[in-house]
């Protein structure tokens, strides 16, 4: 796997781990949540269980016997939690129920919680199970004879069952919140990480592209050079002729790589175009004059016609597409035969070559692909070239032979 690969996939890993540290501080979260809320709601019954057995111990007279008449009188006893004044288990007297039962109780659970108060002297709580299941919360009160022993306890009761099941509606609520919190993490941690990491990855994309298309483009003039420095150093006399086409190709050489690395560069936001007027009539006309024909028949007709564009790029498109149709525009054993029309925004270069095969036009303007007719290596770049510029480079076959290519720019008629 390449480095751009690798980076590409960094985002599903990023998301991978965001997910788990959020279910990590979820987890911990919501089990503080969790126990904070049942904390709260058993707080909210202790208290008001404990004011019900602080207010009928108060009620209670002790004269020798425990005497509950005030608290017959009390609203408590029509009223929840429900409790119960039971005697301890070294002094004996009536008990006495409140009046209304809010929830079934076992008398011998009651017994109990009144007993143990009695014996450690304090108030305590109970977490108990209902006659008919329900769970139920209880706070057992001790009360004292005139020298402070303890001789019973105020037990009160109350229904634990709509805590319990605001409780449980609470965990649902955090659970489904947790979830919907992960998918969001995920999902943010992946837009963001892949928002972060795009500038990278195309960095390094276009290095590899960089890469590639330099070593392709100059696999074959780096082979030719080496031959003709080999043929020099092996025909002392014929230095004269190969030294010119040594140079002509460490030229070439150097053209390919100062393309391809502005392009790059370029394609990865490092440089913008540098877009002015270019008057693209006169553009191809010098291009024209400045590149050696070696007896081929190059005619050109032009219209004025103005573009806003990157001057340099539009020069070596063009140098490409007439370089193209210079090498393979031309029937074997035949000089080139071009002609070249500029008006509107568009060149057209039409070679008298065999033409370009239809299945394989639109794959001759790929990196590395040559059909072996009228396409080069070059074309990748013209193409990109008219697209940085929001136009299009177009190849079809002429009626009467040869290949057509036309690079269309927006035209500029301010």
């Amino acid at each position: 796997m390449n480095a751009s690969a690798r980076l590409r996939s960094l985002p599903r890993w990023i998301t991978l781990w965001s997910v788990l540290a959020g279910a990590a501080g979820v987890v911990v979260l919501g089990l503080l949540l969790v126990r904070s809320d049942a904390d709260r709601r058993d707080a909210e019954i202790d208290a008001d269980l404990r004011r019900v057995t602080s207010t009928v111990s108060r009620l209670i007279r002790l004269d020798g016997t425990v005497t509950t008449a005030a608290v017959l009188r009390d609203p408590l006893e029509e009223s929840c939690p429900q409790f119960a004044v039971l005697p301890g288990a070294s002094v004996r007297f009536g008990g006495h129920f409140s009046r209304h039962e809010c929830v079934p109780v076992d008398p011998v659970v009651l017994t109990s919680a009144a007993e143990r108060a009695t014996r450690s002297g304090r108030l305590i709580w109970v977490t108990s199970v209902a006659e008919d299941g329900r769970p139920v919360r209880l706070a057992a009160e001790p009360f004292r004879q005139p020298d402070g022993q303890a001789i019973g306890a105020v037990v009160a009761v109350a229904d634990a069952a709509p805590a319990a099941a605001a409780h449980r509606r609470t965990i649902l609520v955090l659970v489904a919140g947790g979830v919907l919190l992960l998918v969001v993490t995920g999902v943010a941690g992946r837009l963001l990480a892949g928002r972060a990491l795009r500038p990278v990855a195309a960095a390094l994309e276009q290095q590899e592209v960089l890469l590639a298309d330099t070593a392709h483009d100059l696999r074959t003039p780096v082979a030719a050079l080496r031959a003709l420095a080999e043929a020099a150093l092996l025909n002392p006399g014929h230095r004269g002729e190969l030294l010119p086409r040594t140079v002509e190709l460490a030229q070439r050489m150097g053209t390919i790589i100062d393309g391809v690395l502005i392009r790059a560069r370029l394609a990865a936001g490092v440089q913008t175009l540098e877009r002015e007027p270019v008057w693209l009539d006169q553009l191809v006309s010098t291009v024209v004059d400045e590149t050696p024909a070696e007896g081929a028949q190059v005619t050109v007709t032009a219209a004025p016609s103005r573009v806003v564009a990157d001057a340099a790029l539009v020069r070596r498109a063009f140098g490409n597409l007439l370089d193209n149709a210079l090498r393979h525009g031309k029937a074997p054993g035949q000089a080139a035969v071009v002609h070249i029309t500029v008006a509107g925004g568009r060149v057209i270069v039409a070679d008298h070559g065999p033409g370009i095969d239809p299945e394989l036009a639109g794959a001759a303007f790929d990196r590395f692909h040559s059909t072996g007719g009228s396409s080069g290596l070059g074309l990748s770049i013209v193409r990109w070239v008219a697209e940085a510029h929001g136009g299009v480079l177009r190849v079809y076959n002429a009626e009467e032979g040869g290949a057509i290519f036309e690079l269309a720019l927006p035209a500029d008629d301010g």
